[in-house]
């Protein structure tokens, strides 16, 4: 199939928010709800519209939480019947591919995507390896101290660092550059929190080389995007922003087995398919919104998408390249690690807002020393680090 048939065919038409950070007193089906309605708001639609619908991502239920948020239990508190229904139990990155894919069939018309969570109240540790079943490690490198996600991509940036020179000093700048424009969004959990170098390295590790603040933290709240065809977009009341390009890769190897810098890897195969896809090439980006759950991540991933050497990060990967007024605008709402986790909807999110010129302070274009990006380029980032969904925005 000649995908470049699909280029800008595809339009994502609304996002819904949350209250987020620490909301106590709130369950994450609540958050499903109001995300979901709200994006449903923003495009300009009822939600009877709504024809299919994808949950991205089950995790284990916490405590407090009366039932699993399934995407039968989020369509029927609703009050919707779509025709089309998916629901990610896994780390796989597949939901623009099965969005538009249901579109392309003809099952629907509008599809909503939506993740949320009590993640903060609820303390989501990431330790699943260890206690999920009455403590008893069900993975057996546990054994070897492999106990969490963030023990897999320690091993992956401690190889890099031994590979390709990087390490804290690079991360740091990522840390504070996210910081920076999280500092310039009033929603951001660290809103109000600046970082500088010395508190970067005044840290305690979390896991060697990472310190608590190169990995994000569990969120309350939730968020919702809705895509349909540029066509009936172009119809609804929000600036028209058109998927120019995709591609999608997934990899089965463990966190310890991936090499940095694998010409195949997943965000490196996504990238080059949605790249060809869209007809352009790094040089023709000036802003991405990377999926940063560690920020070595968004280190990783530039590299693999074709923007640096993996030995040339520190010329890119510094505060005064990607931080507010920079000539690379990277996470401008703070990302995962500052602004809030919603996975891979906190950076397609913000890609869109920005596409539509509704970011205030941070707007791109307006905020000092900053041009308004004809493309942003966004990654969606699962597993560790095996899975990647990439997708090039364009403003309509």
């Amino acid at each position: 199939m000649d995908r470049t048939t699909l280029r800008n065919k595809y339009a994502i038409a609304g996002v819904g928010y949350t209250p987020q950070g620490k909301v106590p007193g709130r369950s994450g089906a609540s958050f499903y709800l109001e995300a979901s309605m709200n994006a449903i708001k923003d495009a300009g639609l009822r939600k009877e519209d709504i024809d299919g619908l994808i949950l991205y991502r089950d995790f284990p239920i916490l405590k407090g939480d009366a039932f699993h948020h399934t995407a039968n239990v989020i369509t029927k508190s609703l009050g919707i019947r779509p025709n089309f229904l998916s629901q990610e139990a896994y780390c796989y990155r597949t939901f623009l591919h099965k969005a538009i894919g249901a579109i392309e069939a003809g099952a629907c018309n509008y599809v909503l995507v939506v993740f949320a969570e009590s993640g903060k109240t609820g303390h989501r540790t990431w330790t699943d390896e260890i206690d999920t079943f009455g403590n008893k490690p069900y993975d057996e490198y546990a054994a070897y101290g492999n106990i969490s996600a963030f023990t897999n991509y320690a091993f992956f940036a401690s190889r890099a660092m031994s590979q390709f020179g990087t390490g804290p000093d690079v991360w740091s700048e990522i840390a504070i550059a996210e910081r920076k424009w999280a500092n310039l969004n009033p929603i951001a959990n660290y809103y109000t929190k600046p970082l500088t170098k010395d508190d970067y390295f005044a840290q305690p590790f979390l896991t060697w080389p990472f310190r608590a603040v190169d990995a994000t933290l569990s969120t309350d709240g939730g968020r919702a995007i809705v895509i349909t065809t540029a066509e009936r977009a172009k119809e609804l009341k929000n600036p028209l922003v058109t998927i120019r390009g995709f591609g999608v890769f997934n990899d089965t190897s463990k966190g310890w087995q991936l090499t940095p810098g694998d010409p195949r890897s997943s965000a490196a195969m996504a990238g080059r398919a949605a790249f060809e896809m869209a007809g352009l090439t790094p040089k023709d980006i000036k802003c991405a919104q990377i999926y940063d759950c560690y920020t070595y991540t968004v280190e990783a991933t530039m590299s693999d998408y074709g923007f640096y050497e993996p030995t040339k990060s520190r010329d890119f990967m510094n505060v005064d390249n990607i931080g507010p007024g920079g000539d690379f605008a990277l996470n401008t709402s703070g990302g995962l690690l500052a602004e809030g986790y919603y996975m891979g909807m906190t950076p397609v999110a913000e890609a869109v807002m920005q596409l539509s010129q509704r970011c205030g302070d941070r707007q791109l274009g307006v905020l000092p020393g900053t041009k308004m990006p004809e493309f942003i380029l966004i990654s969606d980032n699962g597993g560790y680090y095996n899975s990647n969904e990439t997708m090039i925005l364009e403003r309509g």
